[in-house]
């Protein structure tokens, strides 16, 4: 999800007390979905999502969403976001973190704001903090040279063991920079880091489209390191295009469900279905979640966490 040009969320801080408590899909396990979706869907329309959050978040509850996961830059954002979902009866059960972990003095800077912000976020019910580490410039394509990437695994080995001490759950998401010159960053991510700190965020339309659209890489991807994956993003694309609905497409996805299946895996699942340049637009952004939702229940009943 290629979210890191987005600046912090201005959500209001919602008064009033909780009305109810986060609910559960009819399917029986918590669906999120993730605030880059809602996002550009509304950005198509000409649209803001942050601008009236209550607007949104009713557009997510009317999608018959459980949750959201949004970013987090600071432990006031935890509350100020926690406080206005807990209104509308959505889950905070993962936050969106970013950081700097390559670089050992912004890596240090990036452990002490991170651990804050979890620590605050874990009375609102966060039990994942997703991060994709910075890349060297933003929209540059330079790669991290091999004492970076001992350095950034290092770091995600203490942000890991920082977070597991507050008993939440360190998950590493990537985008397409990731997976160049062999994925040498993905790979060292998973290979270079200690399983029971460091989980993965299984976003499995950026590994395909990170590898030139090779399920083949995916799925060798989750032979090696399924077990590690603690969530899950979903997004579909058909013609190599992202859909505007989550359904059948260019990814196997229920080939993908048989293999966490067999994992005994149960996952935090989050719908991220987007748009960009080519998707068709004939589904506003509650329609187009709300189909989401109904094709992926039936898909991972059973598998995604309660």
């Amino acid at each position: 999800m290629p979210i890191w040009a987005l600046a912090p969320i201005a959500w209001a801080l919602m008064a009033q007390p909780a009305a109810k408590e986060p609910t559960m899909g009819a399917e029986g396990f918590h669906l999120a979905t993730n605030v880059y979706s809602w996002s550009v869907f509304y950005g198509r329309e000409g649209r803001d999502f942050n601008a009236d959050p209550d607007k949104g978040l009713a557009d997510i509850v009317a999608s018959g969403l459980d949750g959201l996961e949004t970013i987090a830059e600071t432990p006031e954002d935890a509350d100020r976001i926690g406080a206005a979902l807990k209104k509308h009866g959505l889950g905070m059960r993962s936050l969106y973190v970013n950081s700097t972990l390559h670089i050992a003095a912004e890596a240090d800077k990036s452990i002490v704001r991170i651990t804050a912000i979890a620590a605050r976020a874990k009375a609102y019910g966060t039990r994942i903090i997703v991060t994709n580490p910075n890349p060297i410039q933003w929209g540059g394509v330079q790669d991290k040279d091999d004492a970076q990437l001992t350095a950034q695994s290092a770091a995600m080995n203490r942000l890991g063991k920082a977070l597991k001490e507050l008993g939440m759950t360190l998950a590493y998401h990537n985008h397409d920079p990731e997976m160049r010159a062999s994925a040498r960053e993905f790979h060292h991510m998973m290979a270079g880091t200690d399983a029971a700190l460091v989980k993965l965020c299984l976003d499995a339309h950026w590994i395909y489209r990170g590898a030139g659209n090779s399920q083949v890489a995916l799925f060798d991807i989750v032979k090696l390191y399924g077990a590690r994956v603690a969530e899950l993003h979903l997004r579909q694309s058909r013609g190599g295009v992202w859909a505007e609905d989550f359904g059948e497409g260019d990814l196997d996805y229920p080939r993908l469900a048989a293999a966490l299946r067999a994992l005994k895996l149960h996952p935090h699942v989050v719908l991220e279905q987007a748009v960009e340049q080519g998707t068709p637009e004939t589904l506003d952004p509650v329609e187009a979640h709300r189909r989401s939702a109904a094709y992926a229940r039936p898909l991972l009943e059973g598998i995604g966490a309660k």
